[in-house]
């Protein structure tokens, strides 16, 4: 027997379960498959890897990605990579790839241009079609974002849908599900998905799941209303009939901290009278989302040019700001504009902002917090992306330790130079899953590395129904990293995201190294998984 690859020795985790043992084996890998399991002291290779003393498991599967346009603009993806990434689930928070007819695509124009991407398309199938023949480093699987159907068909209004808009939904919904897609996402706090009613994303959901779909949210809170956030997402996954996952699961502002024990609660009530309900989250106590996310959801209807049209308005910018003074009274124990961060800017003569807070800021150019906020959304064309520094650390373990938690990095695919090599970037873009090992495995212990594993592999391949990855079987998808369990550690930091974690060495997806002694090869072996 002769293989491409032998992976001599490892220790190999399979992925299948949390409490599984770690078993010294060899792997032999011929074209995008492992062809077999087991002692291969005698056969040859073309090369062959000695794994000794160090793991062998599934690629990580990252169960919540962002990377529709970064990699259309490079497809290197060198930040999941480096990580041990070989599949990302993308189209969360109810913003996908496709469908993008009418002012769904006017409002991407912006990410589009930034990212100097020419082409232009409708449809998840033509999406689809323009990624491969641009070539990328991990697998691409998607869900349908809520945002795009309702933006394609009813723009950003602020009311229910008619009959015949609530078809034309259902109709894209379904010819992207056709197409391959793996369910249905709601970004609920944000526009247009904050206008929705319950009623209207049931709809949607019956719709995803007669085609095995499953339904994942953005919570329509995540802080003051978390618990009644959790109900309406457990009532969608009844009345429609679908699987729910609960994106980056937390409990945001000090305030609302101590409904940890409560939401879980929720989550396991639910499970037990039958609803296959999962969660993901990043290892970090900071969000990060777009700057104008802060303003009331009354000042995003109509679009982005309305936007800023109430932000220049002298009256309108009074209600706004004793709106956002009213709801961040006392949360996250100080100075609320303390607690946000500049990540990334456009105009050239505010760059200097970027890795510094609001407070900070404010100071050094003598505006109040407030007016920094307007001036900076207006100057940049709303284009802001911030960090927010508003979890708990005792939750994130908490959170962590749950048996349907996995690992989702909520950042797209970026690369250690070119176009996405730009601002300061909340650093799970490069550290997630290595940190999730080094620091919850290897400093604190609250996971095994064999939980550690089960959650970033087999339990997003079997949430996301992922065929033939994130187990180490034979005849499956050669996704394969091999690590260092006593060095893996993330290094990226919110001064310095752009930085390589330690300890992965190698990196296949489907057979073909993606990372080899801890190098890039600039192969670009991914495909869509459909």
């Amino acid at each position: 027997m002769s293989f491409d690859f032998l992976i001599k020795g490892g220790l190999v985790i399979d992925g299948l379960r949390a409490n599984s043992e770690p078993k010294e084996i060899d792997i032999g890998i011929e074209g995008d498959r492992i062809r077999a399991i087991g002692d291969f002291s005698e056969e040859s290779a073309k090369k062959v890897i000695d794994a000794r003393g160090v793991c062998v498991c599934p690629g990580f599967i990252d169960a919540h990605a962002h990377s529709e346009f970064t990699l259309l603009a490079d497809g290197r993806a060198h930040g999941k990579i480096c990580q041990g990434v070989t599949t990302e689930i993308n189209g969360n928070c109810g913003l996908s790839a496709a469908p993008l007819y009418g002012e769904a695509l006017q409002q991407r124009e912006g990410d589009l241009e930034e990212l100097h991407i020419n082409e232009r398309w409708n449809s998840l199938q033509e999406y689809f079609t323009l990624l491969n023949k641009k070539g990328f480093a991990a697998n691409f699987a998607t869900l349908v974002g809520h945002g795009n159907l309702r933006a394609s068909v009813m723009g950003y209004a602020a009311r229910e849908p008619s009959e015949v808009e609530m078809k034309k939904m259902a109709e894209l919904l379904r010819t992207a599900m056709q197409s391959g897609a793996k369910g249905l996402s709601t970004g609920l706090i944000y526009p247009p998905g904050v206008y929705s009613t319950t009623e209207e994303i049931n709809g949607l959901a019956k719709e995803a799941a007669l085609h095995n779909g499953l339904y994942t949210s953005h919570l329509r809170s995540e802080g003051d209303n978390l618990l009644e956030a959790i109900e309406e997402a457990v009532k969608i996954g009844f009345k429609s009939d679908i699987d729910v996952h609960i994106s980056h699961l937390k409990t945001s502002g000090r305030r609302n901290w101590s409904k940890i024990k409560d939401a879980f609660k929720k989550i396991d009530e639910a499970r037990l009278i039958g609803l296959n309900i999962s969660c993901d989250r990043y290892p970090y106590i900071a969000g990060s989302t777009d700057l104008d996310a802060v303003l009331p959801a009354w000042t995003y209807e109509g679009g982005h040019s309305k936007e800023l049209e109430r932000l220049k308005d002298p009256e309108v910018r009074e209600r706004i700001r004793k709106e956002i003074q009213q709801a961040s009274e006392g949360q996250n124990g100080g100075d609320y504009w303390d607690s946000i961060m500049i990540s990334s800017l456009n105009v050239e003569k505010n760059k200097w902002m970027e890795g510094k807070k609001i407070s900070d800021i404010g100071k050094a150019v003598g505006r109040l917090p407030i007016e920094l906020l307007f001036d900076i959304l207006i100057e940049e064309d709303l284009r802001v992306s911030a960090i927010f520094f508003s979890m708990s650390e005792d939750n994130l373990r908490e959170i962590l330790k749950q048996p349907y938690t996995m690992i989702g990095s909520d950042s797209s695919a970026r690369c250690f130079d070119g176009i996405t090599a730009k601002g300061k970037p909340h650093p799970r873009g490069f550290g997630s899953f290595p940190r999730v090992l080094g620091r919850y495995f290897g400093e604190e212990k609250i996971l095994s590395v064999t939980e550690a594993v089960y959650k970033m592999t087999g339990l997003p391949a079997k949430t996301f129904r992922i065929k033939e990855r994130g187990v180490i079987a034979t005849g499956f998808f050669a996704d394969i990293i091999i690590f260092d369990h006593d060095r893996i550690k993330d290094r990226a930091s919110f001064d310095n995201p752009f930085r390589k974690p330690d300890g992965i060495y190698y990196v296949f997806v489907n057979g073909v190294p993606a990372l080899w002694e801890g190098e890039f090869t600039q192969e670009l072996p991914g495909r869509i998984l459909t």
